[in-house]
């Protein structure tokens, strides 16, 4: 099907569809209007330590301070106390700090990063999670339950990203509800990842799966009319949305009656009750920058790299989007993105799985030559999209936003000309595991709880590449950004198995080099002889629920058996309350001691 120039939503309907999306793509479509008064549209967020939050950003950490993680705190001490009581007994200071002895400010401020790493990486992390989940009774009886709830932030990208975002907006289900869906009846409620049908090809039946594409093609027919630039991250935006945005039921996958998530923007996730309640860690994604500006040797000899580790690289929350980064350090709200300016505002454009797209969108490694392109998984998307939408003269493999920072900081920032932002996956810098938000100095964030699930080995397997990277990436900013020592070589990562058993990183860091303590948690093989499960392809789409369950299963194990030498270490519980809580201990000024100076001895990287 060749189509010359754009016609009208329903003369484009494949007659083997019901009906057109015209909903959806209405619903997909960003609206224009006069800026509400006293908007303003940029925010300059300072530099080094005088980096500043948004407002909005500050009352919910605080309101999440004060009426929730006091109780977290206490229930994750008392979790951990019961687990280990018959095994050793933990140092006083343990209790002091999570029981709140030392006030708010003595507790850990404790963040989580989830890493990309496709549909793999997303179950991984939610079987890394479900067994932080204090809702969860094997993860209580493990020791490791409530650390979710007690966590400031939540970070994801990529993989990561769709199960922070998903988890996020359908408000903080618990993960087997998140994965399989709930029993609410009703079909606008969250239906789950709806793993067994496929990201593109939803059967086995090959007019079928164009007719789909098709189908999603035509639901961003209406961004386009309003004259924003459309690409295959919108098309890849409105699969991702009927497995990771409320609105697609199994049951109605198909059904051309709903809008299977269009209109639901990332910033409607501050309305979310979990949100409101301040029950949830600030979720935060991280999307790279593909800028034609970018310099080149600052690409890590890694394949399938695409970003200098230079490039700016943004951060979208509830609130915001925008860069910390210190050639930028700006931020526009997440709900007037996509803007004009002059006081003309855009809502809409921050569709939720738009921004997920933006996130996880990897097709721009595909587009090396004309001729691969086409050969690719994406040609067929290619071929439909150009003959439904007329687009020209861009790159139609990225993800385009307007640029809310056009002419900022002309001498340091590299878009500072470019009036659209070419966005692709978190993790092409090479940077998979999302630290940088929780490095922030204005998040103040002392303990990183990491979860590595990349494909670095031929076996699917992470290697610690990722964690070296972000090394490499504070070395160009390092009066922005602080972090512990690693070694610099994946062969030491492998070689001392630090990616098959919990490393924390950052024991010996001083006060003054203000690095955080990481807790490092790759997937890096399967625990005491398991048969592998948890490295899948990242190209692999579906997934059954003896599969899901197997991996995640596997992935509870690994969070939980603090595997030491080969064999499980029966004190692990003790030994993750210890580095929690080893920030905390030093800025009270108390000595380690007890079972905590032993489990520091047996899991910190020197």
């Amino acid at each position: 099907m060749k189509v010359s120039a754009l016609v009208p939503l329903a003369a484009l309907c494949s007659p083997l569809l019901v009906a057109c999306q015209e909903e959806a793509a209405a619903a997909y479509a960003p609206t224009l209007g006069a800026c509400p008064e006293g908007v303003s549209l940029i925010r300059n967020a300072g530099s080094g330590s005088r980096q500043t939050l948004s407002a909005d950003e500050y009352v919910y950490i605080s309101g999440r301070e004060e009426k929730v993680l006091p109780d977290a705190w206490r229930f994750y001490l008392d979790t951990v106390t019961e687990s280990v009581r018959d095994l050793v007994d933990m140092p006083a200071y343990v209790s002091e700090i999570l029981d709140g002895s030392y006030g708010y400010s003595g507790y850990p401020r404790f963040g989580i990063a989830t890493s990309g790493g496709g549909y793999r990486a997303a179950i991984f992390g939610a079987g890394v999670l479900n067994a932080l989940d204090g809702r969860n009774t094997s993860s209580l009886k493990a020791g490791t339950g409530g650390l979710l709830q007690s966590a400031t932030y939540l970070a994801g990208l990529s993989g990561g990203n769709l199960l922070v975002t998903s988890l996020a907006q359908a408000n903080f289900p618990t993960f087997s509800d998140l994965i399989f869906g709930s029993s609410d009846e009703n079909v606008n409620s969250w239906g789950g990842w709806n793993a067994e049908i496929d990201l593109l090809d939803v059967s086995t039946n090959a007019t079928v799966d164009e007719d789909y594409l098709i189908q999603l093609v035509e639901e961003i027919v209406g961004k386009y009319e309003m004259g924003f630039p459309v690409t295959i991250c919108d098309v890849w935006a409105r699969t991702l949305s009927r497995h990771f945005v409320n609105g697609t039921n199994l049951e109605d996958f198909s059904n051309p009656d709903l809008t299977h998530g269009a209109g639901v923007t990332f910033s409607s996730i501050a309305t979310v009750d979990s949100f409101v309640n301040y029950e949830q860690p600030f979720p935060i994604i991280v999307i790279d920058s593909l800028s034609p500006n970018g310099n080149a040797s600052n690409i890590l000899n890694q394949s399938g790299l695409a970003v200098p580790l230079t490039n700016p690289i943004y951060e979208v929350n509830a609130y915001e989007m925008g860069s910390f980064d210190p050639m930028l350090s700006a931020f526009t709200p997440t709900k007037y993105l996509g803007s004009p300016g002059n006081g003309e505002c855009a809502t809409g454009f921050d569709q939720l799985s738009f921004i997920q797209g933006l996130s996880s969108n990897e097709f721009n490694l595909y587009n090396t030559s004309a001729s691969a392109l086409q050969a690719s998984p994406i040609g067929p998307i290619l071929e439909v999209f150009e003959a439904i939408i007329p687009e020209s003269g861009i790159d139609l493999t990225v993800g385009l936003v307007p640029n809310p920072f056009y002419g900022q900081s002309p001498e340091t920032y590299i878009d500072s000309n470019e009036t659209l932002l070419q966005l692709v996956d978190g993790g092409e810098d090479g940077e998979v595991v999302p630290f940088l938000p929780l490095l922030v100095k204005a998040r103040e964030v002392e303990v990183i709880f990491a979860i590595d699930a990349a494909a670095d080995t031929e076996e699917n397997w992470a290697d610690g590449s990722s964690i070296i990277s972000t090394q490499d990436r504070v070395a160009f900013f390092p009066n922005s950004y602080s972090f512990p020592p690693v070694p610099p070589l994946q062969a030491t990562f492998l070689a001392e198995g630090l990616t098959k058993r919990p490393t924390f990183f950052g024991c010996s860091s001083t006060v003054a080099s203000g690095d955080p303590l990481v807790i490092y948690l790759a997937n890096g093989g399967p625990p005491l002889g398991q048969p592998a499960m948890t490295n899948t392809s990242t190209d692999q789409f579906t997934y059954y629920a003896d599969e899901l369950d197997g991996m995640l299963s596997q992935a509870f194990d690994v969070a939980t058996q603090g595997i030491a030498d080969g064999t499980k270490d029966a004190e692990w519980a003790a030994c993750l309350a210890c580095a929690v809580v080893d920030r905390a201990r030093r800025r009270e000024g108390i000595a380690r001691s007890g079972v905590c100076e032993s489990c520091l001895d047996r899991y910190c990287w020197d």
